[in-house]
């Protein structure tokens, strides 16, 4: 079922016209050539609307009811996916997926936010937001993968971690303090994709690698438009011109310089209009990344994420 957002609507009513022309095709009556003219404006005014996008549009692309999550990216991707559950101290997080599988072949550990697309998927899933014992699953995993040898691929998409009661008694900000601290001293090559959201250290949780992508119409930072609004204008609502403040999208991020390594293009309109070629995308970088990794050693590896993270910070003193 196709999801159109507001400044979808007039691409949205041009597919509409094709669709009800193609079903009024019939070998007597052939609309061949006025689907081809309305394909062709379609084409185009997706063109003009998709450059022209403002940051709060591309936060909406970011959280598309049909974009692809980790495990569509799972089965377009990697082969043999095994899931693993449970931090064996509490419960399973569904909200993170982890586990090993094979990227052309070769072992590896994948771990990433699921969002989940119906009402029951959601809930089930906590809307992409992780609990203590995600983090803590996730950094099992991850240093399975490190005792074997193994690359990991994270995949990231989350407003932010779980912000409630049981999980603040849980210990929240230490299971993401422990997660940041051991995955800086992993001997193995870490890929980090932001996929959809990056929301703040729910996001960072599993984010610290030697190399940091984003997709095209993904967005990264400290805190959602509508937090910042909330906590900035007591308003929630003026979140369009938080994002604007916040310049969250991957463009923004990039031209900070230190922060991500590659924006990965997307199909036009959005990796929610074709999985398969947003995959088909992803995997060509991962792939350019790991080959890069693979040639160092495991001090240069850590050396390489320390250096990494201590660039995106400047100081300058006044005299």
């Amino acid at each position: 079922m196709n999801h159109y957002l507001d400044f979808e609507k007039p691409i949205a009513e041009l597919e509409t016209k094709i669709g009800e022309l193609r079903e009024y095709s019939t070998d007597s009556v052939d609309f061949t050539g006025d689907i081809k003219k309305l394909e062709k404006k379609a084409q185009k005014l997706k063109t003009e609307i998709y450059t022209k996008l403002t940051r709060w549009q591309r936060t909406q692309l970011a959280r598309h009811a049909n974009r692809p999550h980790t495990l569509d990216y799972i089965e377009h991707i990697f082969t043999e996916f095994f899931e693993v559950h449970g931090d064996r101290n509490y419960r399973d997080d569904p909200a993170l997926i982890c586990g090993f599988a094979k990227l052309d072949g070769k072992p590896c550990c994948v771990i990433g936010h699921q969002k989940g697309r119906n009402t029951k998927e959601k809930v089930h899933r906590n809307f992409g937001m992780a609990n203590p014992e995600g983090y803590r699953k996730a950094l099992r995993v991850m240093q399975m993968a490190d005792q074997f040898g193994l690359p990991i691929f994270t995949f990231v998409d989350t407003p932010g971690a779980f912000p409630g009661i049981g999980a603040e008694e849980r210990g929240q900000a230490e299971a993401i303090a422990r997660n940041l601290r051991e995955m800086a001293m992993l001997k193995v090559p870490v890929i980090v994709t932001v996929t959809g959201e990056g929301g703040s250290g729910g996001a960072l949780a599993i984010a610290v690698g030697n190399r940091v992508m984003m997709m095209q119409y993904s967005v990264y930072a400290v805190i959602s438009p509508e937090g910042c609004a909330a906590i900035l204008w007591n308003d929630g609502a003026k979140g369009p011109q938080a994002a604007e403040a916040l310049k969250l999208t991957a463009q923004d991020v990039e031209k900070l310089g230190t922060v991500i390594d590659d924006v990965i293009p997307e199909p036009l309109g959005g990796a929610h209009q074709d999985h398969k070629l947003a995959a088909a995308s992803l995997k060509e970088y991962l792939l350019k990344h790991l080959s890069e990794l693979e040639d160092l050693s495991a001090d240069e590896l850590i050396e390489q994420r320390y250096q990494r993270f201590r660039a995106m910070a400047e100081i300058e003193e006044q005299q």
